[in-house]
């Protein structure tokens, strides 16, 4: 009996050094992750739920087209899963997207922001706070806009992707 309770310990211990086990509490990825791979995708653990914060730190590419994080309803691509918030960053437009994707409808699509935050190899770090009525997204320590909730249940948003033109350096 002790052996199986040390070996359930000691594979909590290597679960918890990987990093879909960290979403929701910040850690240094460089520690286990030199570079995470683009694209990504990782489950949030828990879920989204008010208080909960996510965060996001890279380094734009040199040369960026766009990228995009998104908060989605699990993982699935047949039937796609809900999108509870889409942010894609446009760089040649300089234009920072933001939408949803609920039972395949998309909903009405947001862009106004007072000020384009990512530059070209650049570091950047997103912080996105779940709160009652909606996601606020702070961008290198300054609020930049607030994303409403479209998806009632916020326990179902559990999972974050992450593509497009940049490297992830920190997630949690």
């Amino acid at each position: 009996m002790a052996g199986s309770v040390a070996q359930r310990e000691a594979l909590e211990k290597l679960e918890d050094r990987h990093l879909n086990n960290f979403l929701g509490a910040p850690f240094h990825a460089e520690v286990c992750f030199p570079r995470l791979i683009i694209p990504f995708c990782g489950p949030i653990k828990g879920g989204m739920r008010p208080g909960k914060k996510i965060l996001v730190m890279g380094i734009v590419d040199l040369n960026p087209e766009s990228f995009e994080i998104s908060l989605t309803c699990g993982d699935s691509e047949d039937p796609p899963a809900d999108v509870a918030m889409e942010l894609k960053a446009i760089f040649t437009d300089k234009q920072l997207i933001r939408n949803s994707c609920i039972s395949g409808e998309r909903g009405e699509e947001q862009s106004a922001i007072p000020y384009f935050p990512f530059i070209p190899d650049q570091p950047f770090r997103v912080e996105i706070l779940c709160e009652h009525p909606g996601f606020r997204v702070i961008v290198d320590g300054r609020q930049l806009f607030d994303f409403y909730h479209r998806i009632e249940t916020l326990s179902a948003i559990d999972t974050i992707k992450i593509s497009g033109d940049l490297q992830i350096t920190k997630l949690g």
